[in-house]
């Protein structure tokens, strides 16, 4: 008697979209469902072996390279695969979610990459998730034109020797897609935005001389870029793509992985191209982790921490030269300021920032940075070339003047700067403007001049809620606490309401934004991730 057939994926509460049988196709779905099967388990005990790890770090207060790698680490023979050509020059990299309009700007706006992002730059609804495949398909057969309703401009893509190669970043382990299920479990967000990418591009961009890039974020460690691994052999063997052909670049954003990133690119080797060095989801990775640690690890106001912060600089240096030693692109972090079509003063003295950033990452080894708007595309290339010239990349730089010991990738009390009264205040205020964009499905959202996503509301909630649990007396004299962080809220909420007036007011997401930020906040139960809570509420 034959073995009954695999139960298929099922669609769950989701409104058709325009052309998803274009995406999700049965041999698609089949695909997705294959990966589910095999890798979910494991996803759930490294999910499972976060929170074992997180309460070790609570009883502690310390973290240091793990003895069980260190062979590795002393090992100087391995490195990882050559970069492939479409990512050997990687100066400049432009990020952004997978919205038609995006997908063209960024294409064409000159940067050598493109991450097309459908993590924390995108709000995980039904809509973004499945016609962001659609766009990217959609890219690659050059069928993707767009017309703004608004303005009627019209955006259309260059040749295509002008566009920047795309490197695509799933969501993070601990998110799930709970429009597909496979016998009612929800199947992880990472392997349907993997699987479904995949599966439709794979030989497609090899026919165009690229391949399947990805950028994997969130990870916590060497065991998690493993299974990356094993899910990249699978995919290559199951659809006959040469092993090899893919490439993943990590981003080095939580504490634990800055501990293993030798060990995370030995595990990736034949698929490694790279480290990321970002700044909101790394500050964010400390609070969490180290929210028991009393008073030294408490964080000033974000925008006080840079990346010249001593901390901060251990961790990139660190990260050049691992890569480097490993024959692996070093990649920075983000400018997100967004120009000002209104006042060129506060544009020059951002620019001015932006390129002493882009400097010191050109000048520190760094082979490339991120710029979230098609502006400071120039600016990033400026101080790259000044450093590279016509070379690709810097990776002959070994960097092996940096030497990091364990403490100093948590050394948070070099700080001179403390929280303040005014850091509050803009925790609230971009918090809940943020989550208020996010339940509307936007991801990445203009505040202030400045690029924000959801690292961004992970790192306001995550200061609120240290702050508060460390009962920080502000410069004013006003404690940190509950009552105060409600009172501000409050009136944030009402200062909004007066900007915007009663009618736009009522049309958004406003009060619960107010309720959720709170809620992730003040429960003295810290949440992992803002987006769980938040996921359930999206439409």
């Amino acid at each position: 008697m034959s073995a009954p057939a695999p139960s298929p994926l099922a669609i769950v509460d989701a409104e058709p979209l325009p052309r998803q049988d274009e995406v999700l196709t049965d041999a698609a779905l089949a695909f997705v469902a294959e990966l589910h099967r095999q890798f979910t388990p494991r996803r759930d005990e490294l999910l499972a072996r976060r929170a074992e790890r997180r309460a070790e770090i609570a009883r502690t207060s310390t973290l240091d390279f793990l003895p069980e790698t260190a062979a590795i680490r002393a090992d100087d023979s391995w490195k990882v695969a050559p970069a492939p050509a479409a990512l050997d020059d990687r100066r400049v990299e432009i990020t952004g979610p997978t919205d038609r309009k995006m997908t063209i700007n960024a294409l064409n706006s000159g940067a050598r990459v493109w991450l097309a992002d459908f993590e924390d730059a995108s709000a995980p609804t039904w809509e973004n998730v499945i016609l962001g495949q659609l766009n990217l398909i959609d890219a690659y057969t050059r069928n993707i034109d767009f017309t703004d309703p608004g303005t009627g401009k019209s955006y259309a893509l260059r040749p295509a020797e002008e566009l920047a190669t795309v490197v695509t970043r799933p969501r993070g382990w601990h998110l799930n897609e709970r429009h597909l299920q496979l016998d009612g479990t929800p199947v992880p967000g990472a392997l349907v935005d993997f699987g479904l990418y995949f599966f439709h591009n794979a030989q497609r961009l090899i026919d165009l001389g690229k391949g399947p890039y990805f950028y994997l974020p969130k990870t916590e460690s060497h065991l998690e870029a493993r299974l990356w691994n094993d899910i990249f052999v699978f995919a290559q063997d199951r659809l006959g793509i040469p092993r090899g052909t893919v490439r993943a670049t990590v981003l080095i954003e939580t504490i634990t992985a800055a501990y293993e990133m030798e060990e995370i690119l030995y595990e990736l080797r034949d698929h490694a191209s790279g480290l990321n060095a970002g700044r909101w989801d790394y500050l964010f990775s400390i609070v969490k982790n180290f929210r028991d640690g009393g008073a030294k690890f408490v964080l000033p106001d974000r925008n006080t921490v840079t990346m010249t912060a001593p901390f901060m600089r251990a961790y990139t240096e660190l990260l050049v030269r691992t890569c480097h030693k490993r024959g692996a692109h070093a990649i920075g972090g983000m400018a997100a300021f967004i120009p000002s079509r209104r006042d060129a003063e506060v544009n020059k003295v951002a620019f001015e920032k932006v390129k002493a950033d882009k400097d010191r990452e050109a000048h520190d080894g760094f082979d490339g940075s991120w710029v979230a708007h098609p502006d400071l595309v120039p600016i990033a290339m400026a101080s790259f070339d000044a450093v590279l010239g016509e070379k690709p990349n810097q990776k002959e730089r070994l960097r092996e003047d940096v030497s990091v010991a364990a403490g100093d990738l948590i050394a948070i009390d070099t700080l001179n700067a403390k929280p303040t009264y005014d850091g509050l205040r803009n925790a609230v205020a971009v918090g809940i403007r943020y989550i208020e964009a996010w339940l509307r499905g936007m991801g990445a959202v203009a505040i202030f001049n400045l690029m924000e996503d959801a690292a961004t509301a992970e790192i306001s909630r995550s200061q609120i809620w240290q702050w508060i649990n460390a009962d920080v007396v502000f410069e004013n004299g006003e404690h940190a606490t509950a009552d105060l962080a409600r009172e501000v809220a409050a009136e944030e909420l009402a200062a909004i309401r007066a900007e915007l007036g009663a009618e736009a007011f009522a049309s958004g997401k406003w009060q619960q934004a107010h309720d959720l930020l709170l809620q992730v906040s003040l429960d003295q139960d810290y949440a992992d991730f803002l987006t769980l809570p938040a996921y359930e509420q999206l439409g």
